[in-house]
């Protein structure tokens, strides 16, 4: 059996480089028929796999914190989002368990945490920084991103939505698809002028009609947030760089506890 897995497992790795390469030259009809061969390929090693640990005691799922879990869910999408889809990533693509009310609290605990030992974590979640340098209400940013794209302008918005939703595509375009990531992915084309289609929803047309958009919008945005974080780097210290600056309405708050 382990012959047989290595070379499946070749196998898969082949046919996941050919996807991305097809993708890169759009070649949508190539594309296709290598990702029909990969999921094809994967379920063969999953019955060889399964077939192979029958009588095997099944081993408990590995304990993935919500804090873990909304950092998978951003790598993925690679822009700033809002918890309802970092929770829809995560549960189509990792199996994640979270909820949206439980990413509530957590920028703030994110915050407290920064600021009782400074960079004493590998990352931080943090808040998308507006125009004014105060958190944007419901955006989660991974601290490890440049600040260009921790910051939001005026059509930052709709950029990131696009980005979000390419990366979706590309990922089920991989052959990392279930029912889950089909919905999402048919939710997200729909605010993406081309992007929808009648049956099951097509990546490689998700990616290229973001793409097309995202040309439109892409050098705008990009000078907006540019001098937005010049500002930041200029105005703000190590702990508003990553979680806004205090605004008059949150210093009257603070005041009145």
């Amino acid at each position: 059996m382990s012959d047989r897995l290595d070379d499946l497992e070749l196998r898969i790795d082949e046919l996941r480089a050919g996807v991305r390469t097809a993708m890169r030259t759009r070649d949508g009809a190539s594309a296709r028929v290598l990702r029909a061969e990969l999921r094809s390929a994967e379920r063969a090693w999953d019955a060889l796999v399964s077939g192979g640990q029958a009588r095997a005691r099944p081993e408990p799922p590995p304990l993935v914190t919500v804090r873990e879990q909304v950092h998978q869910g951003l790598r993925l999408l690679g822009a700033a989002a809002q918890p309802r889809l970092i929770v829809a990533v995560s549960e189509a693509f990792f199996g994640g368990t979270i909820r949206s009310n439980q990413l509530t609290s957590l920028r703030r605990d994110e915050e407290r945490s920064f600021r009782s030992s400074p960079f004493g974590r590998p990352y931080y979640l943090c808040a998308a920084l507006t125009d004014r340098l105060s958190p944007a209400r419901g955006l989660l940013t991974l601290s490890t991103w440049p600040l260009e794209r921790r910051v939001v302008g005026p059509l930052s918005p709709r950029v990131d939505f696009l980005t979000c939703a390419g990366a979706v595509a590309e990922h089920m375009s991989a052959g990392q698809e279930d029912e889950r990531a089909a919905k999402l992915l048919v939710r997200m084309a729909r605010n993406i002028p081309g992007a929808a289609t009648l049956g099951p929803p097509d990546p490689l047309r998700v990616i290229e009609a973001a793409r097309a958009e995202l040309r439109v919008h892409a050098a705008r945005d990009t000078r907006d947030r540019a001098e937005l974080a010049e500002r930041a780097t200029a105005q703000l210290g190590d702990a508003a760089r990553l979680f806004g600056a205090a605004t008059l309405s949150t210093i009257k708050k603070e005041q009145a506890k």
